[in-house]
C-alpha cells in the first residue's frame, strides 16, 4: 500500500471511530441515570456495567483467534460495528431496565467482536507510515468523538428533550460511521486482503508475552475515572458538572497526547514507554497526597492517550501479520480483564488506606517501566 493510501485509510478509520465513540460514549455518559429512570437500583447498574464489560473482553479473545483462523478481518469488523452501533439507538425504545441491560451487553459484545480485527487492518496501514504515528492519529480522532458525544447528549437533555430523543439522535452518527466503513472497505479492502495471504502460520514471540505482562501491570494499576470522580465529588467537594467537564478535559488531553506519543514512539521506539508511563505513576500521588486534582486529571489524560496509541502500536510491532488477530485478541482481553480486577482492588485500597493505594499504583507502574523499556521489536 502506498503511503498516501495508507494515510487516507487511517483517516477514514479514524472518522469511523470518531462517530462510533460519539454514539456509544454519548450513551455511556447517561447510562447510569437512564437505568435508574427505568427502575434499576445501584447494585443492578453496577452489575450490568461490570458484566457487560467482561463479556466484551471475552468476545475480544474469541474474535481475535477466529479472525486469524478464518482470515475474515473485514467480516468481524463490519459485523461488530453494526452490532455495537445499532444497539445504542434501540435503547430509546425499551420499557424496562432488563431489556436495556440486554442491549448494553449486545453493544459491548459488538465492540469486542470488531476491535481485534479493526486493529489488524489498521496495523497494516500504520506499518507504511509508522505504527506510533498511525495509531496516535487514529486515537486522536477517536477521542474527539468521546468528547463530543457526551457533550451533545447532555445538551439535548439540557434543552428539555427526553432520553428517547437523545438515543434516537445517535442513530445519525451510527449510520454515518457504517457508511464510511463500507467506503473504506470498498476503496482499500483489496490491498489489505492481499496481505492476509502473504504469510504462513507463526506463533507469537517471547517478547510479545513479555510486553503483554508489562501491559497488564499498567492496566492493574491505572486509576479509573469513576474512582477519581467519586473522590473529587465526595472529598474535594466538586459539583457533578465540574467532574463531568474535567472528564471532557481529560478526553481532550488524551487525544493530543496520543498524537504526540505516537510521533515520539516512531522516533525513539520503546524508550518512549518511559515517558508515557511516568505520568500514570504520578496520578495517585497528585490526587491523594499533594491534593492537585486538576494536575492529576491532566496526567491521567496523558497516560490514557499513551495507552490507547503506543501500547496498541507495540502489539503490531511484536507480532507477525498472520498472528496479529490473535495478538490483539490476547492484548485487549487481558488488558481489559486486568482493568476490571485492578479497579475492584483499588476500590478496596481506597477505602482501606490511601497511602497503600498510592504505593500500589506507583510500584506497579515502575515495575512495568522496568520490564517494557528493555524490549526491542
Amino acid at each position: 500500500m502506498a503511503k498516501s493510501k495508507a494515510y487516507r485509510f487511517i483517516f477514514l478509520m479514524g472518522l469511523v471511530s470518531l462517530l462510533a465513540d460519539f454514539t456509544y460514549e454519548g450513551a455511556k455518559g447517561v447510562m447510569g441515570p437512564y437505568l435508574a429512570y427505568l427502575g434499576a437500583g445501584a447494585l443492578v447498574v453496577s452489575w450490568i456495567s461490570g458484566l457487560s464489560e467482561l463479556a466484551g473482553y471475552w468476545v475480544r479473545l474469541l474474535s481475535g483467534f477466529l479472525s486469524d483462523r478464518l482470515k475474515s478481518y473485514w467480516f468481524f469488523t463490519l459485523t461488530g460495528y453494526a452490532i455495537n452501533l445499532f444497539s445504542v439507538p434501540l435503547l430509546g425504545f425499551v420499557k424496562s431496565w432488563q431489556f436495556a441491560g440486554f442491549l448494553i451487553f449486545l453493544e459491548r459484545s459488538g465492540k469486542g467482536l470488531r476491535t481485534p480485527s479493526r486493529d489488524v487492518l489498521l496495523s497494516r496501514a500504520t506499518a507504511v507510515v509508522g505504527h506510533g504515528k498511525g495509531f496516535g492519529f487514529h486515537e486522536f480522532l477517536d477521542q474527539i468523538g468521546a468528547v463530543l458525544g457526551p457533550l451533545t447528549v447532555g445538551l439535548i437533555l439540557l434543552l428539555g428533550y427526553g432520553y428517547k430523543t437523545a438515543f434516537l439522535f445517535l442513530l445519525i452518527p451510527a449510520l454515518t460511521a457504517l457508511l464510511l466503513l463500507l467506503i473504506a472497505k470498498r476503496n482499500y479492502g483489496e490491498n489489505l486482503e492481499k496481505a492476509e495471504r502473504s504469510e504462513t502460520l507463526s506463533s507469537l514471540s517471547k517478547a510479545f508475552y513479555t510486553y503483554l505482562l508489562g501491559s497488564c501491570l499498567i492496566s492493574l494499576s491505572s486509576l479509573q475515572f469513576p474512582l477519581i470522580g467519586f473522590h473529587l465529588s465526595e472529598h474535594v467537594r466538586f459539583d457533578g458538572w465540574t467532574v463531568a467537564f474535567l472528564f471532557a478535559f481529560a478526553m481532550g488531553v488524551d487525544a493530543l497526547s496520543a498524537l504526540a506519543f505516537g510521533f515520539l514512539h516512531d522516533k525513539i521506539g520503546f524508550r518512549s514507554l518511559f515517558w508515557g508511563l511516568l505520568p500514570g505513576a504520578l496520578v495517585s500521588p497528585l490526587l491523594f497526597y499533594v491534593s492537585q486534582p486538576i494536575l492529576a486529571v491532566l496526567f491521567w489524560g496523558v497516560s490514557l492517550g499513551f495507552q490507547e496509541s503506543v501500547l496498541r502500536s507495540g502489539v503490531a510491532m511484536l507480532s507477525s501479520e498472520v498472528s496479529r488477530g490473535k495478538a490483539y485478541g490476547l492484548f485487549h482481553f487481558f488488558f481489559g480483564f486486568c482493568a476490571f480486577l485492578g479497579g475492584v482492588f483499588m476500590g478496596f485500597l481506597y477505602e482501606a488506606s490511601k497511602e497503600a493505594l498510592i504505593l500500589y499504583t506507583v510500584a506497579l507502574h515502575l515495575l512495568a517501566i522496568g520490564i517494557l523499556i528493555k524490549l526491542k521489536p
